[in-house]
């Protein structure tokens, strides 16, 4: 019989799992909590909880929300990062604080939109731009053949207004002339 306490950290972890874009599993041996506590508020920005669970009670929430390869995800004492936004801002801030507090970390595996990641996948979802900067390479993409289409119009319609104008004036003075 699980203790209530146990019960309720089960409940919350498999909130957790459903609500989530995207889920990194990290080993955090060696980080003293301070450490812990510095990467939980680097990570806080881009909407991305930190937990530090227990591998049955993860095992066990991941089955609850109906992702049964989350088992996967764990491997040894693990901390699960959370993303409940962008799903590539997780892989982004927990590599880049990683790199610049220059933590020996190693990501186990990764979960986004019901497939497992490897630690490499994770890697290169952290090199990919935000969503927000992928939209707006794509709107990009897709106006410049209509800002360079109206340029053409409009130097066409300036070069024949341009020669409409010096045939009046060839005109006029030819006609001033006889």
């Amino acid at each position: 019989m699980p203790t209530p306490r146990k019960a309720a950290m089960l409940r919350e972890i498999t909130d957790q799992m459903q609500r989530a874009s995207v889920m990194i599993s990290t080993d955090y041996r060696g980080l003293s909590v301070a450490q812990i506590t510095r990467l939980r508020r680097a990570l806080r920005p881009a909407d991305v909880e930190l937990r530090v669970v227990k591998n049955t009670i993860a095992t066990m929430a991941a089955r609850d929300a109906g992702y049964p390869d989350m088992a996967e995800l764990l491997d040894g004492p693990s901390a699960i990062a959370f993303g409940f936004g962008d799903p590539i801002a997780p892989a982004k801030a927990l590599t880049t604080y990683m790199r610049d507090e220059r933590l020996d970390l190693t990501i186990h595996a990764g979960w986004l939109e019901g497939r497992v990641l490897s630690a490499a996948e994770v890697r290169d979802l952290a090199t990919l731009p935000s969503r927000e900067q992928l939209i707006a390479d794509v709107m990009s993409k897709l106006q410049s053949p209509l800002y360079n289409f109206s340029g053409l119009l409009q130097t066409t319609i300036r070069d024949f207004a341009g020669l409409i104008d010096a045939r009046a004036n060839q005109l006029e003075e030819s006609g001033e002339s006889a």
